[in-house]
């Protein structure tokens, strides 16, 4: 795992202001400002940007503006700990059936609540026909691990990640959701390859288990394959790439350890149990996750950004040919918490703050 690490800036960047990092300078610009906890966002063929924000409003940017009014129709959520309204994604057929998918922590009646996903049309300032998705076999009375990031793959499949919660042993349970990435059609029905269809006791939902709260995940450009950041504990953060069936080995191996400093495991590898690309010790928090296939910044393309909650940066990290990683930067230090990082259509990179206030950021090149 040794790597140049390299430190883009030690002063905290200010919008606007030139940084220098290892193969570009750039800046950044606050596109929007005034987001409350914003958590994820999609791009829509128009250039229109959706933003979700964690109390449960789902907000749209038109032409560089923020409209004040949310968008009507989101669902009830439970905005408690991390709860709250989530992610969201646009169908890869937008542009004809107008489909927008949103996942929040859905409440029940005793105080529990669990992570769900929807589905409307986006017609003007509101979703119409919205119906359910998945509705996650993780019901808790917690407030933590909701997951919940989502990616469509070039077969059109869907992918949603579901954290486990705050039990830790639930993520090798496959009769629970706890702890998993799902794949599903448009639609939630359950692919008849899925890995796990025909098991006993296992969910048929389920593509991976033993992940422990998986907040990012994307395609990768090239290769299709469904990278994931995996949020550690103290330290234990993780780039994985996904693949069916396999398990990711949380609580039984991790690089991490407890919020208290007492150990979890002292193994970090077991036969049957895949080993991340990358993981940070001590942890930066990881969140969203994005491939750059842009050409604003020609000399960044495959590289792989990572917003850093705790860390307050974006993390640059660049692999080999053979995975193996070579090269890692911090950016935009002190920018405050990353919460989500996306390869826009337009060739910049935009972020997330996860703030009370917060902006949505766009990084361009500088010169």
């Amino acid at each position: 795992m040794a790597a140049l690490l390299l430190t883009a800036c030690a002063a905290e960047a200010l919008p606007g202001q030139t940084q220098t990092s290892q193969h570009h300078d750039y800046r950044y610009v606050n596109v929007v400002e005034g987001l409350e906890h914003p958590w994820g966002m999609a791009f829509l063929p128009d250039g229109d940007i959706l933003i979700t924000e964690r109390p449960g409003r789902l907000r749209i940017v038109r032409d560089g503006t923020l409209d004040r009014r949310p968008i009507a129709g989101v669902p009830p959520v439970h905005a408690r700990g991390q709860g709250g309204l989530l992610d969201v994604a646009v169908h890869p057929d937008f542009a004809s059936n107008r489909f927008v998918y949103l996942s929040y922590s859905r409440p029940g009646e005793d105080g529990t609540a669990t992570t769900a996903v929807v589905r409307g049309r986006l017609e003007g300032n509101a979703l119409t026909d919205v119906e359910d998705i998945i509705e996650a076999r993780a019901w808790r009375d917690a407030g933590q691990h909701f997951g919940s990031r989502f990616a469509f793959d070039r077969d059109g499949y869907l992918y949603i990640s579901i954290g486990e919660r705050g039990e830790m042993q639930a993520a090798q349970d496959l009769s629970n959701h706890q702890g998993t990435v799902l794949r599903l059609h448009d639609d939630g029905r359950v692919p008849a390859d899925n890995p796990f269809i025909g098991r006993a006791g296992a969910l048929p939902e389920i593509f991976t288990y033993g992940n422990r709260s998986p907040q990012g995940l994307t395609v990768h450009p090239e290769t299709g394959e469904l990278w994931e950041t995996e949020h550690g504990p103290r330290g234990g953060d993780e780039i994985n790439v996904l693949r069916a069936g396999a398990n990711y080995g949380w609580p039984l191996i991790t690089y991490g350890i407890n919020y208290d400093g007492s150990p979890i495991t002292d193994i970090q590898s077991k036969e049957g149990m895949e080993q991340p690309l990358n993981y940070w010790v001590p942890s930066i928090a990881t969140s969203g996750i994005a491939i750059y296939s842009g050409d604003r910044f020609p000399n960044w393309q495959g590289d792989v950004f990572v917003g850093g909650l705790a860390g307050q940066h974006l993390a640059r990290v660049r692999f080999d040919e053979n995975r193996r990683k070579v090269e890692e930067e911090k950016l935009l230090e002190g920018i405050g918490r990353v919460r989500d990082v996306r390869s826009g259509p337009d060739g910049y990179i935009y972020l997330l703050i996860d703030a009370a206030d917060a902006p949505l950021i766009r990084l361009e090149p500088a010169g």
